[in-house]
């Protein structure tokens, strides 16, 4: 698909910082209905994703954030990424506890 744009992800985390959405991705795996919803937000804004490329886009960000995360626990401070602190707000405080829970 197209590359997103900083607006875009930044319009997409915006949305994912919603109590309720997280409430529901942290809740359930078949997550089509929650990307709909999410891609109809960002059509408000303007921006023109499907559900599919929503969750993808979603799915790298968090994978993305994840290894940053462990480099740093291990003590690593080379890797970086762009919107770091915006989804260490939204995931900061539970990954601990999911990263037991699940790991895919």
């Amino acid at each position: 698909g197209k590359h997103w744009t900083v607006n875009e992800v930044r319009a997409l985390i915006r949305i994912w910082s919603d109590k309720n959405i997280q409430q529901q991705l942290e809740g359930t795996v078949r997550n089509k209905r929650i990307f709909e919803q999410v891609a109809a937000r960002l059509q408000k804004f303007g921006i023109d994703r499907d559900w599919k490329q929503c969750r993808t886009k979603y799915k790298n960000l968090k994978h993305e954030y994840k290894s940053i995360k462990s480099a740093q626990d291990s003590g690593s401070t080379s890797k970086s990424m762009k919107f770091f602190n915006e989804l260490d707000a939204i995931l900061g405080h539970s990954t601990m506890e999911q990263a037991s829970k699940s790991d895919n």
